[in-house]
């Protein structure tokens, strides 16, 4: 695997040169400061008079790396916990507040991000100061009755989504040992109870319109976590055995992301051997694959604060059975049809009815050997027919796995837009699942799909998986000896593992 310095940790490579060896970087930032000046502009515009208040993610009481939370990152690229950042639609002006230095901290950890001059000229923010100092600009901008946006939605860390986050707030709040409720709604009760009149509104609603368009440096980051993606889940592909562990397969991958500078994982490794992958997030890790399973992956790493999200199917032993290829084929090429529709301009409704006539078309001209294989095909077809609901072709994709919207109905495919396709072709009595995930990214003239290059043509895959895995050696012939069974079975499906 070639190693390509990413472009967009280009900058924090050069900004680290500038500093003395061995030094913690007081502003690590994926992009520019002029990047995060734009966002904020946008912000400025939508809440006209008002202002935009949000809280930064507090320090860990753990030992692991310190991530911003989402929105804060989005606007300033800070990494600093309990920062808040005031933005003002009137003076258009920036003020981020800084907890002051911790010299016990930095001892230990090494020097962050502070208040002064130095803060200001590495972020672009027009002015940095005490944390402290919050209070009294709060109370100013109350005392000329301006209306204050500031996030409702909980807070969303590395590997958190929207919905998981509101989830994980509704279960709190309702349990009776519990009844927790979010930072958020702390805040802003704070705020109400400071000043009673204040109008609060909802700061998510511009934030995830925003965020739904990607910026080019955003579109770059989330190639790049694709493009790692991508290695990790083929060289997983290239390693898998009959009788390793699933999580054995997602060790591959981590590797992966790491060896090639992701911060992390962008959500917990999917490895599901056999009839587990009928959960479509099953990240149990224990089951062992057998010989005759086909195995789900589904994985993508954190890089620069941005992920993605990319999908395969691939036989344990490294050769699709007639029956496996009998469903794997025509799924195939319906979701190919359906990729083929993704065009700028259309709705979800237009790409669905489009795509659906194809996929008729493909199901009507295809002999099936296996009645069940054609139920299904026919059921998954209907999913995409006219008398469903599509509001989306899939889920978006940026900071955040399933990422932000702002859920409008009939919106239409934008430039800038990134989401997967991830439809499922299933035999819900067998616990049988058939699916594929690409990231797409619209353009002026069309779509670029960013995880082409990752096999699931089953030619592909089956040549990818013959070819050495990470610390193999090369194989002796087209064969796989060092793989146990690696012979397909040709058992009927129902005496199949």
């Amino acid at each position: 695997m070639r190693c390509v310095l990413p472009r967009i940790v280009l900058a924090i490579v050069l900004g680290a040169l500038a500093r003395p060896a061995g030094a913690q970087p007081l502003f690590t930032s994926a992009f520019p400061p002029e990047e995060f000046a734009a966002r904020r502009a946008r912000v400025m515009a939508a809440v006209g008079d008002g202002v935009a208040v949000l809280q930064g993610a507090t320090e860990l009481p753990s030992y692991l790396t310190f991530r911003q939370n989402n929105h804060v990152f989005y606007l300033t690229g800070v990494e600093v916990p309990r920062a808040i950042v005031l933005i003002d639609g009137r003076t258009k002006r920036t003020t981020l507040f800084l907890p002051p230095r911790d010299e016990r901290m930095e001892r230990a950890e090494g020097p962050i991000l502070v208040p002064g001059d130095e803060a200001v000229r590495l972020t672009g923010v027009e002015a940095v100061v005490p944390r402290d100092d919050f209070a009294a600009a709060l109370d100013a901008v109350i005392a000329q009755g301006r209306p204050i946006y500031t996030p409702h939605r909980g807070e969303a860390l590395g590997a958190f989504t929207g919905w998981s986050v509101i989830r994980h707030e509704r279960i709190s709040s309702a349990d009776p040992w519990d009844g927790r409720t979010s930072r958020e709604a702390a805040f802003i009760a704070r705020l109400k109870a400071r000043s009673p009149q204040a109008k609060i509104e909802d700061l998510d609603l511009i934030l995830d319109r925003l965020r739904l368009i990607k910026s080019q440096r955003e579109i770059a980051a989330i190639r790049e976590a694709t493009r790692i993606a991508s290695a990790g889940i083929l060289e997983g592909m290239k390693a898998a055995r009959p009788g390793q562990k699933e999580r054995e397969v997602a060790a591959v991958a981590d590797y992966v992301f790491r060896k090639n500078g992701a911060q992390g994982p962008g959500y917990f490794a999917l490895v599901a051997a056999g009839k587990n992958a009928h959960y479509p997030h099953y990240h149990g890790g224990d089951s062992v694959l057998q010989d005759g399973d086909l195995v789900l992956f589904d994985y993508a790493p954190d890089v620069a604060n941005y992920t993605s999200d990319v999908t395969r199917m691939f036989p344990a032993n490294g050769r699709f059975t007639p029956w496996q290829r009998e469903i794997y084929t025509v799924y195939l090429r319906c979701y190919r049809a359906l990729m083929a529709e993704l065009k700028p301009g259309r709705t979800a409704r237009q790409v669905h009815d489009a795509a659906f006539a194809k996929m008729t078309a493909i199901v009507d001209g295809t002999t099936f050997a296996d009645p069940k294989v054609a139920k299904a095909a026919r059921s998954f077809i209907a999913l995409f027919g006219p008398d469903r609901r599509a509001d989306r072709v899939g889920h978006w994709v940026g900071m955040e796995v399933h990422d932000v919207d702002d859920d409008v109905e009939g919106a239409v495919l934008k430039p800038g837009m990134v989401f997967t396709i991830e439809p499922a072709l299933t035999i819900p009595e067998d616990r049988v699942y058939v699916r594929l995930e690409d990231v797409i990214v619209m353009t002026e003239t069309g779509y670029e799909n960013l995880s082409e290059s990752l096999p699931y043509e089953i030619a592909d895959v089956e040549a990818a998986m013959s070819a050495p895995g990470l610390g193999e050696p090369p194989p002796m012939s087209t064969a796989r000896p060092s793989k146990p069974s690696s012979r397909p079975s040709t058992a009927p499906r129902s005496q199949q593992p």
